[in-house]
C-alpha cells in the first residue's frame, strides 16, 4: 500500500509539473501553436488535403481542424471545412494529434468522397526556418528539378489597425521560369481584397508540389490575435500551373 500510494503521489506530481511547465511556456509566446499536417491530394493533384492540431491556452483542451481544397479554384470544397475541440483537457503525455486522427477517421467519407490518398503528400519545394514573421512580406525562391522549373514568389501584405483591431490581407507574386531558359509566366496567388479579422501577420512556411508537378500549395503561418497573446495557425494558397 505505501508502494502504490508514492506511486500515485509520483503520477499527480508529474501531471502537476506538466500543467505547469505547459502554462509557463504558453505565457512565453502568450497563446498557442499549432501543428501543421499535409494530408495528400488526389490522384490527378486538382484537390488537397491537410489539416491542423494544437491545444488551447490555458485551458489545455486539444482542438484540430481538418481542410479540403479545390485547388483549381483555391476554394475550400463544399463542406470542406471541419473543426472540433474537446470539452476536457489534455492528459499526460497528450499532444492533441489524438483529436485530429479522430477528425479524419469520423469524415472519412469527405476524404473519399473527394478521392483523397493519405500516401500522396506534397513534394516540398522550399521549407522556411525563419520564426520570425516578416513585417513587410518576403521574397523567396525555389526551384523544382524534377520538372525543370525555378520560382521566385514575393508575399505582399497589408496590415491595418492593432491589437484587438488589426486586419489584413496579402496575395502573392509569383514568377515561374523553366531552368533551361525561356519564358517566364507570372501568376497572382491568393485573393487581395480579402481582409481577415484579427491577423497580424503572414510567413511562407513551405511550398508543395503535387506528383504530377502540376499543383503548387503555399502554407502560410498566421499569427492570430488572441485574449492573452498570439495565436498560430495554418492556411494555404493552392495554384494550378
Amino acid at each position: 500500500m505505501r508502494i502504490k500510494g508514492n506511486s500515485m503521489f509520483f503520477k499527480k506530481t508529474v501531471l502537476i509539473v506538466l500543467i505547469t511547465l505547459l502554462t509557463c511556456v504558453s505565457a512565453l509566446w502568450a497563446g498557442d501553436t499549432a501543428v501543421f499536417v499535409d494530408l495528400g491530394f488526389s490522384p490527378d493533384g486538382r484537390t488537397y488535403t491537410f489539416g491542423q492540431y494544437g491545444v488551447q491556452s490555458p485551458s489545455l483542451r486539444p482542438w484540430a481542424d481538418l481542410y479540403v481544397v479545390d485547388v483549381t479554384r483555391n476554394a475550400f470544397v463544399q463542406n470542406g471545412r471541419v473543426t472540433i475541440t474537446e470539452n476536457t483537457p489534455i492528459r499526460l503525455g497528450q499532444d492533441g494529434s489524438g483529436v485530429l486522427h479522430r477528425l479524419v477517421s469520423n469524415n472519412s467519407s469527405l476524404t473519399s468522397r473527394h478521392n483523397i490518398n493519405f500516401q500522396n503528400q506534397g513534394q516540398p519545394l522550399y521549407i522556411s526556418r525563419n520564426t520570425t514573421p516578416p513585417e513587410n512580406g518576403e521574397t523567396i525562391d525555389f526551384r523544382d528539378f524534377e520538372n525543370g522549373k525555378s520560382y521566385v514568389a514575393q508575399l505582399v501584405p497589408t496590415i491595418t489597425g492593432n491589437g484587438q483591431n488589426v486586419s489584413s490581407r496579402f496575395y502573392i507574386n509569383l514568377e515561374a521560369r523553366p531552368l533551361n531558359g525561356g519564358q517566364s509566366r507570372s501568376y497572382t496567388v491568393g485573393t487581395p481584397g480579402f481582409a481577415r479579422q484579427g491577423i497580424a501577420s503572414y510567413n511562407i512556411k513551405r511550398v508543395l508540389i503535387d506528383s504530377g508537378g502540376n499543383s503548387l500549395i503555399f502554407v502560410i503561418e498566421m499569427k492570430r490575435v488572441a485574449s492573452n497573446g498570439y495565436d498560430i495557425r495554418y492556411m494555404v494558397e493552392a495554384l494550378r500551373l
